[in-house]
């Protein structure tokens, strides 16, 4: 199977004060009580925690040109942002995948029309305790040998998956049921999203995973590689030998090289925004959504991310500009192994 092979870096912002409460709010000026409730100077937007750092990065430069438009940012997970979506309780959700049939069918069903974005590439890194001294890399055979349902009660310890590693307890962290990460993880790993063993700790909050492995030796976990950069001090970036080792290079970390070389494989994918049609007959709403993708080459790098191609761009801005409604992605048997620029020109 072909995968796309994208990946990214990441200078990760601070997200404890932004998650404080599920959300975050970016405004110099306060609006006031009736402008915010009637959308008047307000911009709503959840969902996943991996391209929240980017829409925050956003928030955060669009203030200064509108200082009195709000900006609230929450951080519910693909899953959860798309149910908020669905039901119009919001105007842009951060997705770090396609969305699914089953959401696109809950907007229909609510009459909400949508228009897709992809607007960053993100790298699925797999991390261990930093002193983990025996891991060195790991294979996608037995990454899968780790995480497939049928491991659970039986895959328990690390000499089970390489004869060589340890005979100590396999202790797993990983992205919760509602996060894109655990459905795109699943999916390239496993072969179908959300096939997974249950007996692991899963959270939305990727803090609460980082702090997880940093503090056992036994631990293995996977998010975004932000967090990895983020914490780099108190965890092991583990590279991924594709079973194939199509590339002839044997176990590949994710990094901005390995993402334009195309050699990272297969836990790479891209990032995406979902905006409510509706929502963009509001100015402040549309102006935000322009001025996203007029920012995105600079401020997605300067985050640490890797920016999409300027013809990936060019075609996205078009969609946006033409209000084009519905996913691209829909008609794909799997948003694993695809050429995002081939995906985009289907109309």
């Amino acid at each position: 199977m072909k995968r796309i092979f994208f990946a990214t870096t990441l200078i990760a912002l601070a997200m404890a004060c932004g998650k404080k409460n599920g959300t975050t709010e970016t405004s110099s000026n306060d609006t006031t009580a009736n402008e915010h409730a009637s959308g008047i100077g307000a911009v709503e937007i959840d969902g996943s925690s991996t391209v929240y750092p980017i829409t925050e990065a956003m928030a955060e430069e669009f203030r200064v040109e509108s200082p009195n438009v709000k900006v609230t940012i929450g951080v519910s997970g693909t899953g959860g942002g798309f149910k908020k979506f669905s039901r119009g309780e919001i105007d842009i959700t951060n997705a770090s995948r396609p969305i699914k049939a089953g959401e696109d069918s809950a907007c229909k069903a609510n009459n909400v029309a949508y228009i897709e974005l992809p607007v960053a590439f993100d790298g699925i890194a797999i991390v261990t305790h930093a002193e983990n001294k025996w891991m060195n890399d790991i294979t996608v055979a037995e990454l899968k040998m780790i995480w497939e349902p049928s491991a659970q009660g039986k895959i328990m310890k690390w000499n089970q998956v390489r004869k060589t590693w340890p005979n100590e307890e396999i202790h797993l962290l990983g992205a919760g049921t509602q996060s894109g990460t655990f459905d795109y993880f699943t999916e390239a790993i496993v072969g179908k999203a959300k096939a997974c063993r249950g007996d692991y700790t899963a959270s939305e909050d990727d803090n609460v995973l980082v702090q997880g492995i940093s503090t056992d030796k036994n631990a293995l976990g996977f998010f975004g590689i932000d967090y990895y950069i983020a914490n780099k001090d108190k965890l092991k970036l583990i590279p991924v030998n594709d079973d194939n080792d199509a590339n002839g290079k044997g176990a590949i970390s994710p990094t901005e090289e390995t993402v334009k070389n195309g050699t990272y494989q297969p836990l790479s994918r891209p990032l995406f925004i979902y905006i409510n049609k509706k929502s963009m007959e509001k100015e402040v709403v549309k102006n935000f959504a322009t001025f996203y993708l007029a920012n995105a080459p600079s401020l997605v790098s300067e985050a640490g991310y890797i920016a999409l191609t300027p013809e990936i761009y060019k075609i996205v801005t078009a969609r946006l500009d033409k209000g084009l409604v519905g996913s691209v992605f829909l008609g794909l048997k799997t948003s694993v192994g695809i050429k995002m620029e081939d995906v985009l020109k289907i109309e």
